[in-house]
């Protein structure tokens, strides 16, 4: 200290050392309110949730699993204390098999390597590309999230499983033409069993072939195999609908024919039978009065012979001399008309 310097003033340097703890207390105390009071506001903002309309909430508190929650606003204890799961139990999900869409929210809908999953060996060992979907939902959330550890990831696993075991079982032709829907049903059925039996806690809707295809060095020969027995089927069905329209009227008009002539069989025979019936009744009759039969059996044919004859001449059996003078020809006779009367005493003559 020099001589010019003046000098200390103690009362004054107490002063502005207690004003500076005042107001540090003071900032302290506020850093620390403003800190709680955050704390409180995130703890407000974690500690509310919506659970949306076609879902649920797991509710675990220390990991513990307390209860499941429908859909709607709830509430819980923040900083981890209570974790929420949501699950969407009402809405249809699906796993896709050798590809992949894009924009897919489910984690598990694809894989990474779609072309190792669609890559299988058929029952006649033949290579093929087989891309399909799995369409499941959440049945049992409680199963579905703590009973298996990754229940998307296994049941990737069961359907590639099952769907290389039917597979194996088939031809290459069985595969990509003609047994894609008992594929698909032996498929279901067998998926469904072992996420019963590992209680994956989904239920398995629907198995669905997407595209089934030969490996790509030999899809163009495939196809025009294909395109050979496709036209092969063509000319069979061209064949059978030409036969079902030919053979069914042929046979009806055979059918007709046959009854037909049953018919007329049938008729004759009953003719045949009447008249026999007929002409014993006759017999019988003319054994026991021979005279009256021979007339009645001469007037009715008489009866039945006279109406088509035109010109009818009844002549009395004492009349022989008439006979000579009758034109019993067809040919008319030309009648000659007299010139003029006769004269009263020639008339008188005769």
């Amino acid at each position: 200290m020099s001589l010019f310097d003046p000098p200390l003033n103690t009362t004054t340097n107490k002063a502005p050392n207690l004003v500076d703890r005042l107001s540090q207390q003071i900032r302290s105390l506020a850093s620390g309110s403003l800190f709680i009071v955050v704390i409180i506001g995130i703890g407000l903002w974690m500690s509310w949730y919506t659970i949306p309309s076609d879902s649920v909430g797991m509710v675990q508190r220390f990991g513990k699993y307390i209860s499941e929650v429908p859909s709607g606003l709830h509430f819980k204890i923040p900083f981890g204390v209570d974790v929420v799961t949501i699950l969407p139990v009402k809405r249809q999900l699906k796993q896709e098999f050798g590809f992949g869409t894009g924009g897919a929210t489910n984690a598990d809908q694809y894989s990474d390597e779609p072309q190792n999953e669609s890559a299988m060996v058929t029952g006649d060992l033949n290579a093929a590309s087989v891309e399909w979907v799995v369409q499941y939902r959440i049945t049992e959330p409680q199963q579905y999230l703590f009973q298996i550890r990754e229940p998307g990831s296994t049941l990737r696993d069961v359907s590639e499983s099952v769907m290389r075991e039917v597979v194996g079982d088939r031809t290459v032709d069985e595969v990509i033409t003609i047994g894609r829907q008992e594929i698909e049903v032996e498929a279901l059925r067998r998926m469904q069993a072992l996420a019963k039996r590992y209680d994956l806690g989904v239920g398995i809707d629907q198995v669905q072939l997407k595209n089934v295809n030969p490996p790509a060095p030999v899809r163009e020969s495939f196809n025009e195999v294909n395109q050979a027995q496709q036209e092969k089927e063509r000319l069979i069905n061209e064949a059978r609908r030409d036969y079902n329209k030919v053979i069914p009227l042929v046979e009806g008009q055979k059918d007709q024919r046959i009854r037909e002539a049953e018919g007329y069989k049938l008729k004759r025979v009953n003719e045949a039978e009447g008249d026999v019936a007929r002409f014993n009744a006759v017999f019988a009759q003319y054994q026991k009065a021979p005279a009256v039969t021979k007339q009645r059996l001469y007037l009715e044919t008489m009866q039945a012979v006279l109406p088509g004859v035109q010109n009818k001449i009844i002549v009395d059996s004492e009349m022989q001399g008439l006979l000579p003078l009758l034109n019993l020809t067809k040919t008319p006779v030309n009648r000659v008309e007299p010139s003029a009367p006769p004269m009263p005493n020639q008339g008188a003559a005769q």
